[in-house]
């Protein structure tokens, strides 16, 4: 697959590059742990969406009576999210997409006291809160300590938020949620911990740092139904209290709210290994975000570099070096929160990494909950972390050769870090006009590597400045060169062997697992068998390889179902 040249953005950093075929894992890395259980089937939501206790008069209670005077005669108040108060500036409500100014006189010092005076205390993360209530304070200080400024936060309690997501909770999978701020992830996991403890009846302890999930006070909030709540006098204390949570109370899941170091994205791969559920948010947006985080990739399973012997390499057609996961995940689903009524799913975070690693990413599951209370599900187009994410090809640019117009001249390529015999190679093979020129200005198109593209050669510049489109390969094999000029040349891409040959298995694999027969597969060389025996490993299907080269193929099986 080639892509276009497009406005650079920050990617995978150049000595962490490569792919991993699906299921690849070395000996120290097999994940022995038991089979993820099936996800009941996707029902329409019976919760409505309703608020509840938001309490919005005891946050107002404590504002100076000219700023929350105005706010209670709103209409809208019901939307309000924050109220900000900086000294010497206006006081300001947030609602979404708008701000309001509240009175024409400035926040004095006066005012900041009055509102400290009638709320809890303000922590090591400058977070205080109001006892039985969600409402979160957050303040601003100056060089000396002094509070100069206060973010007044509305929390609500919302019924029904999981709707969406409802079937993955059920199932007991270690689930994280991912969105940016604001956007309800903390309002989710407060829902989830009600229905798991309140519904399943599943002792549930709440990991509260910042006394948001269960509000502030020693009596937690009723919107976290029969589950327990552990507040962490530090938040540099949290990985502790995570550890401890699991082994003083006995918890079958435990809630983890904005895990942001590699203290707690350790204990959190220790509770997983001691068998509890996790549920957690953490800093980003997507699962890319997490695999370029390397202090929270390992809630992923890892992403490590690994040097190839040349034969293997070869064999895999691809670099010495590439990337793979290190371990089995963290966490064995993966939403990411679009909107409070839409998400994106990935409900094997696993072979989702390895795909991704790989070059052949996996669509997500894409939900989004219908006014009628039903769910839509659809598959999202997948992103790469290899070169820009692949768009609809816009109209060639001036120095751009169509089909057509090629089919009495060649097109000249400049050919910057790929082999000019394996570009004549795959031409020939292809039966294409190309001719390879060395001069850049005489190009109508640039075919380069990921690598040489990232470092910005004087190449590369010229080619974006002079319009002459430049095509980005994964790694200079012959088969990505063919499909580099496939794509120059609006032809059919030839199709990745390795690919294609784990989609059958995946295939067989869902076969056997749902009608317990064997499924004997197309003939392969050794490497794609290895991969397709780990991949029935890991549902714990058996395999074997059954006939001589060139038709050594693979079987796969169940074996707790055979004489």
């Amino acid at each position: 697959m080639t892509y276009r040249s497009y406005p650079r953005r920050s990617r995978w950093d150049d000595s962490r590059r490569g792919v991993l075929p699906f299921g690849q894992r070395s000996a120290i890395q097999m994940d022995n742990r038991v089979p993820l259980p099936a996800l009941p089937p996707l029902a329409p939501a019976t919760d409505t969406q309703r608020q509840i206790t938001d309490n919005i008069d005891a946050l107002l209670d404590t504002l100076p009576l000219r700023i929350a005077d105005p706010i209670r005669t709103m209409e809208d108040r019901d939307n309000l999210l924050e109220v900000v108060l900086d000294l010497g500036r206006l006081p300001e409500v947030r609602f979404p997409g708008r701000e309001v100014v509240v009175t024409t006189e400035e926040v004095s010092v006066a005012d900041l006291d009055y509102v400290v005076s009638r709320i809890g205390e303000f922590g090591e993360d400058n977070r205080a809160g109001i006892e039985r209530t969600l409402h979160r304070i957050s303040c601003m200080r100056n060089r000396k300590g002094r509070i100069v400024g206060l973010t007044c936060r509305i929390g609500r309690a919302v019924y029904g938020t999981i709707a969406i997501i409802r079937d993955i909770i059920e199932s007991g999978r270690s689930t994280l949620l991912l969105g940016r701020p604001g956007v309800g992830k903390t309002t989710m996991l407060r829902e989830v911990a009600r229905v798991l403890a309140d519904d399943f009846k599943k002792r549930v302890v709440i990991v509260d740092t910042s006394n948001e999930i269960a509000g502030d006070g020693d009596i937690p909030h009723p919107g976290i139904g029969h589950a327990r709540r552990m507040q962490v006098p530090r938040p540099n204390l949290q990985h502790a209290v995570m550890i401890e949570a699991v082994e003083n109370h006995m918890p079958e899941v435990i809630i983890i709210d904005e895990i942001g170091t590699e203290l707690e994205a350790l204990a959190a791969r220790t509770i997983a290994e001691r068998g509890v559920q996790l549920v957690g948010t953490a800093h980003g947006t997507s699962l890319e975000n997490l695999m370029l985080n390397p202090t929270l990739s390992d809630l992923i399973g890892g992403i490590q570099s690994v040097t190839l012997s040349d034969e293997e390499a070869r064999r895999r057609g691809t670099q010495k070096s590439i990337l793979e996961r290190k371990a089995p995940p963290t966490f064995d689903v993966v939403v990411e929160i679009q909107s409070w009524d839409r998400v994106a799913v990935h409900l094997d975070v696993a072979i989702t990494v390895d795909a991704i690693l790989r070059g052949h990413p996996l669509p997500a599951q894409l939900r989004a909950l219908q006014p009628s209370g039903e769910i839509k599900v659809e598959q999202a187009r997948p992103v790469s972390l290899e070169a820009p994410a692949p768009t609809t090809r816009t109209e060639p640019t001036p120095r751009m050769v169509s089909r057509r117009e090629t089919s009495n001249k060649p097109l000249r390529i400049y050919a910057y870090g790929i082999s000019h015999s394996r570009l004549d190679q795959a031409a020939q093979a292809l039966q294409l006009p190309v001719e390879v020129v060395k001069d850049l200005q005489q190009a109508d198109a640039v075919l380069t590597l990921k690598n040489y593209y990232r470092k910005r050669g004087t190449a590369i510049q010229e080619a974006e400045q002079t319009g002459v489109p430049v095509y980005v390969l994964k790694s200079n094999t012959l088969v990505q060169v063919q499909q580099g000029l496939a794509s120059l040349f609006d032809l059919d891409v030839p199709p990745d062997p390795v690919a294609e040959a784990l989609a059958e298995t995946q295939d067989a694999i869902n076969h056997v697992l749902s009608a317990e027969q064997p499924v004997e597969l197309s003939p392969q060389n050794a490497y794609i068998r290895r991969l397709q025996h780990e991949m029935a490993e890991k549902y714990n299907l058996a395999s074997r390889s059954e006939g001589r080269e060139p038709h050594r193929r693979v079987r796969i099986f169940n074996a707790s179902r055979m004489e």
